[in-house]
């Protein structure tokens, strides 16, 4: 049998897109099928692996910082297709946050590791349906360039396991819930309603990727005896987290599991 958070550490560190999609899948079938166990308590930090190697990507996209990477008209094929590859590259690094989140942090309950698990899952599903509508329309995933700052944010909180959750899926993966209507109707507006419908499948799913992050920063907060808000507030402080775009999608970040009282401190940061 495997064990789920060495494997996951594994699936990380695969290059190939398509390598690392398949590898996602099979360990979740394993998991299902009961071929699989969690170790929660050992400690994998010691593996000798190249730390280059962590996340896996591959040569391409040429990664910049977000004020080079070009924005295109979307009346044009290749500015569809721009944009639709950075919604490939959103999915593509959510892939490896969540298998980042499986392997790096022990002594969590199991269901914590099954849930990264299933949202890794789900993940790289949504880059598959993003890839092929690259595919479809002539380019591919690295046909343009990209930014980093997703893994910027799980880099810079790699030893604490409650910041990761509080700025990761809570923060950096919660944007998409409120940019999701704009961008969909952006594509049904030019006659895209394959990418739109995409976009419905993708907005259902992270919104149980969000509360997924909710549960487990509350669960964090108390057996810490810490009150949730004020933690946050300490949290995005600390680590300089961004504060989300508005209009926030209240309806999205409610199903996700956010409180009237957290959207209405979020709507008064500047």
């Amino acid at each position: 049998m495997i064990e789920l958070r060495h494997q996951s550490l594994v699936c990380l560190s695969i290059r190939e897109p398509e390598h690392k999609v398949a590898c996602v899948k099979a360990l979740l079938t394993d998991l299902k099928n009961g071929d699989c166990f969690i170790d929660s308590n050992k400690d994998l930090l010691d593996l000798s692996l190249d730390s280059n190697s962590i996340p896996g990507r591959p040569e391409k996209p040429e990664l910049v910082s977000p004020k080079y990477v070009k924005r295109r008209a979307m009346n044009t094929p290749e500015g569809k297709a721009a944009l639709i590859h950075a919604l490939a590259h959103i999915e593509f690094n959510a892939i490896n946050l969540a298998l980042d989140a499986i392997w790096r942090f022990p002594n969590m309950p199991e269901q914590y590791y099954a849930d990264w698990l299933k949202v890794a899952a789900e993940e790289a599903y949504h880059f598959s349906l993003l890839n092929q509508h690259l595919v479809e329309k002539g380019f591919n995933y690295g046909a343009f360039n990209a930014h980093d700052s997703l893994w910027e944010m799980a880099t810079r909180t790699t030893e604490n396991v409650l910041a990761r959750i509080a700025l990761v899926p809570r923060t950096m993966e919660a944007r998409g819930l409120d940019a999701s209507p704009s961008l969909r109707a952006k594509f049904a507006q030019v006659g895209d309603t394959d990418v739109a419908a995409t976009l419905d499948i993708i907005l259902r799913d992270e919104i149980g990727h969000v509360a997924i992050g909710n549960h487990w920063f509350n669960f964090l907060c108390e057996l810490r005896g810490l009150e949730p808000i004020s933690t946050y507030e300490q949290l995005a402080k600390q680590y300089e987290a961004p504060t989300p775009r508005k209009p926030l999608n209240h309806t999205a970040r409610l199903s996700a599991g956010f409180t009237e009282a957290e959207l209405a401190w979020l709507e008064n940061q500047p």
